[in-house]
């Protein structure tokens, strides 16, 4: 029987990764556009979802934005914007889908955290937030879904080789900060998807509950 993956912003950087990934192993990708199902809107979270009829054997929740912003300079609305789309949407899609989930074959969640969840600098200060709290429910979650056979984990990178990456920071900069990097270059965007891969695959059994870091060691200095 094929096997079937949701992944939320997949059609760029990590998403696209991860979801070439899964197609190399022969899933059906559901990769939603924004008409399809906008993640600042909970309604149409709710119909995307109950539009899909087939089984879900896996949610990677990789959609995710970072205002930066120290907090006298943070808006309410792009606090809340941050809160909607990192920590919430991923929510409402799980609740949503949980039930075409696991019971006879093992279901699994993957969340895109960041080590901004563990470490923090100035203006970070939502982003911080948003991602230090799906840690925390993805554990909550791994407790609640056991029973019905799906594991839930998140996955946090540090810096990436992404176009993102390279818009936001100067060549000097990207060295900069591979400098700072033990392993002293930045993630591959593919290092990432393996790991999501990994943990939603047959051959993760056990790991449930678990943020993994994956930063070649930036958060040991």
């Amino acid at each position: 029987m094929e096997r079937v993956v949701l992944i939320t912003g997949g059609s760029r950087g990590i998403g696209k990764s991860i979801a070439d990934k899964f197609k190399s192993k022969g899933y059906q990708v559901l990769i939603p556009s924004r008409n399809e199902m906008n993640l600042a809107d909970n309604s149409t979270i709710e119909s995307y979802c109950s539009s899909i009829k087939c089984e879900i054997d896996v949610i990677v929740n990789c959609a995710g934005i970072n205002t930066i912003a120290t907090l006298n300079e943070l808006k309410d609305l792009d606090l809340g914007s941050m809160m909607q789309i990192d920590l919430f949407a991923p929510l409402k899609i799980i609740q949503c889908l949980n039930g075409k989930m696991g019971n006879t074959r093992t279901g699994y969640v993957v969340n895109i955290s960041s080590i901004w969840s563990f470490v923090s600098k100035e203006g970070r200060i939502g982003y911080t937030a948003a991602k230090s709290a799906i840690n925390g429910v993805t554990r909550t979650l791994a407790l609640e879904y056991a029973t019905n056979n799906i594991l839930v984990n998140s996955v946090a990178p540090g810096y990436v080789n992404t176009e993102l990456t390279k818009q936001n920071n100067s060549e000097t900069e990207i060295s900069n900060i591979s400098s700072l990097i033990p392993l002293k270059r930045l993630a591959e965007p593919e290092e990432i998807a393996n790991l999501v891969y990994f943990l939603s695959s047959e051959d993760n059994t056990y790991i449930t509950g678990q943020t993994i870091i994956i930063d070649g060691g930036y958060i040991c200095k």
